[in-house]
This record gives C-alpha cells, structure tokens and sequence, in this order.
C-alpha cells in the first residue's frame, strides 16, 4: 500500500459521510415545503430510504449496478451479499481505495435517489406502497441505469456518454421517474392553496445539502487530484450563480425576492454542474449555473401550471430539467484541459459527437424510466392501493400513518 492508498482513503470516508449526510438534509428541505400536517410523513421518505436501500444495495444493488458485467446493461450477482468486495482495491473503479469504501461511496447516490424522487408524491401516497416502491425501483431502476453509466461494461460507459457524479443516473432518473409517480397518483386536494409550514427548515436543509454535495461532486474524483479541485470550485461557482440568478428572476417577475426561491436556485445549481463538475472550466460552470437556473425557474413556475400535473416539490421541476440542462452542457462545455479521461466538447473542438453522446444518454435514461415506473407503479397499485383516501389525506398524513405531530 502506497502513500496515495492512504491519504485517498482518508479523502473518501470524508466524502462518503458528507455524502450520508444529504439524505437528512433532504428530509430538512422537503419536510419545510409541505403542510405542517404532513411534515413528518415526508421526512420519514427520507430516512426509510436509508434503512431499505443500505440492506438492498449490501444484498444484491451494489452487485447488479457494478458487478462483473454480462450484458452491457446489468451487472450480475457475483458479489451478492458483498462477496469478493473487501479493503484490496479494485482496480476497475479505483486502485487507491479499499473496493469496500468504494462501494459504501455509491450506497450513498443508491440511498438519495429514491429520497430525491419522493418530493414528487409527498402528502397523498400510503407509506407502506411507497417502501415497497421504492425498493423494487431501485433493483429494476436505478441499479441498471448506474451500470449502464458507471459499471465496466456498461453500455453508456462505452458509448462515451459522461457523467461525473450523478446528473443522468441520479437526479434525471428520480426526477423523470417521480414525475411518472405523481401523474398515476393524481392531484392533492386543493393543491394550489396548500402552504409551505416552514421555509426556515427549508433553507436549513438548503445550506446542508449544499455542504453534503461537495462529498457528491468533489468525491466522484475518487482520489484528491485536480480534478477533484476543480469539480470543488466548479460546484461552488455554479450553485453562487444559480441561486443569484434565481433571485433575479424572482425580483425581476414577482417584484420580491423569495427565500423560498434561493433555496430552490441552490438546488438547480447543484443539480446541473453535478455531471459536469470534473470535465468543466469554472467559466463555464458559471454559465452552466445561470442557465439552469432560468431553465428550472419556468419549469416550476410556468411549465407545471401550463401542463397542469402536481409535483407536490417539485422534484422534476428541479431536479429532472436540472439534470437533463446538465447532461447536455456537459456535451458543449467539456474539455480535456480539466478532464483527460473526459473528451472535448461543442465549444471546444470536440463537434457535436458528444452532445450527440449526451442526447442518447438522456433520452434513454428518460425513455426506460418512463417505461418501467409506469409499470412498476400500476403493479404496486393493483396489489394495495398506493393513495391515501381523502379523509386521511384532509386530516394530514402524520397522524394517520404515523399517529404523530411535527408540533404539538
């Protein structure tokens, strides 16, 4: 073991607990946006993710996201149960850390995702649905689309489509798929009049998944280098610039600037630098930060009442516009100069074979995340109705899911 296996392993526990620290803090920032009556309910999506996708991921995810690849688009169960994936490096992924701390690395993305798409149906599904939602669209889901991204073999990997650290594989497929949720639940009662109980909480998860995301982005370097350094400085740059942006929109259209809407903008900043943090110039990240946030500002404010679905926070507003802006800014912003294991995109001498690259990467990821959360949706739906009555749904979903309150 070299010196670099050390300091390196250091760096990405690091990176993993700041990382673990994102799903409460998602719990923070969602469980302000809704009704004071539901404000546990929503949280406890975040934290019963943890619980069921860390036993699913240690069992069969992690095998079948990056284990030996067969296909091109699953892995395998050869290391079912952790089998094979003990402290000796494996080389395929990164040859300075433990393959264990590799794999608790990406627990953590497996973990948020499911967290993250749970914004789009909050205050009206049944919970016990919604755990077994999520953990069968983890295993059919999110596990082949992180091999097809990530794992040796995959079928994007090979293709050239990039993803640093998760715009595709996480935040287009939790929020493409939460969309698809929502649409087969149908709208809250009186959706347009509920309120927000508290925005404070809101920010507080706000500024603490922006803290968490530096393990995200900063760690999917997998070693302390300088792509590492530049994914740091990228992801800040672009989250300032969004969130300022968005607070321009708002000034600019509703004549008040909204904490509300900051703390939306830090999340469109997080969200679309995220796949492009290791392969972008901090010039660009500004750029990549401002655009999204005008893309996700329509997308929350004029594009979900034009169409008129209910994404009860939302989660495709954000994060699926978010992500797709990302993926393909990747494709025009990129450069070797930041990235050697990258390519050089449009605008620096790359052509549009990687936005091409990009495209394909999107629209499949979208296209099989429609396709099969519909049917793993109506699945569930037929074996035990996934919404709450209306009754239960006036009264709050603490207490009758939980026999709590968030106050008493």
């Amino acid at each position: 073991m070299n010196i670099n296996f050390y300091t390196d392993s250091v760096f990405m526990f690091v990176c993993t607990i700041l990382v673990m620290l994102m799903t409460p803090a998602l719990a923070l920032f969602y469980g302000g946006m809704v009704k004071r009556e539901n404000a546990l309910n929503t949280a406890m999506h975040s934290y019963a993710s943890i619980g069921i996708i860390a036993v699913q991921w240690i069992l069969i995810g992690y095998s079948l996201a990056f284990g030996p690849n067969y296909s091109g688009f699953i892995g395998s169960f050869d290391w079912a149960g952790l089998k094979g994936v003990g402290f000796t490096p494996n080389e395929d992924y990164s040859a300075t850390i433990p393959h264990s701390l590799f794999m608790m690395f990406q627990m953590m993305f497996a973990i948020l995702t499911p967290a993250i798409l749970s914004g789009s149906i909050a205050e009206r599904m049944k919970f016990g649905p919604f755990l077994l939602f999520i953990l069968v669209w983890t295993t059919l889901v999110y596990d082949p689309i992180a091999h097809w991204v990530w794992g040796v073999g995959g079928w994007l990997r090979e293709l050239g489509a990039l993803d640093f650290a998760g715009g595709t594989v996480i935040h287009i497929a939790s929020g493409v798929s939460g969309l698809v949720v929502a649409l087969v639940l149908g709208k809250r009662i009186n959706h347009t009049q509920t309120t927000a109980y508290s925005i404070k909480l809101t920010l507080f998860g706000a500024g603490l998944l922006w803290f968490g995301w530096f393990g995200f982005n900063v760690g999917s370097a997998l070693s302390l280098n300088n792509v590492a350094m530049n994914a740091f400085i990228t992801t800040m740059v672009a989250t300032a610039t969004a969130a300022l942006v968005w607070m321009v929109c708002d000034l600019v259209l509703n004549k008040k600037i909204k904490s509300s809407g900051n703390a939306n903008g830090i999340i469109a900043g997080l969200v679309a630098i995220t796949p492009a943090c290791g392969f972008v110039t901090p010039i660009a990240a500004i750029l990549i930060g401002a655009i999204s946030s005008i893309i996700c500002y329509f997308s929350v404010t004029k594009l979900k009442e034009v169409l008129g679905y209910d994404d009860t926070l939302d989660t495709f507003g954000l994060h699926g516009a978010g992500g797709i802006w990302g993926a393909i800014a990747t494709g025009l912003f990129a450069t070797v100069k930041v990235n050697k294991a990258g390519a050089n995109g449009l605008f620096y001498g790359g052509g549009f074979e990687l936005v091409i690259k990009q495209l394909i990467a999107v629209g499949a990821t979208a296209l099989f995340c429609v396709a099969a959360t519909f049917i793993i949706i109506k699945v569930i739906n037929r074996i035990c109705p996934i919404r709450v009555n209306e009754k239960h749904e006036e009264e709050g979903l603490d207490i009758s899911l939980h026999g709590e309150k968030a106050y008493s």
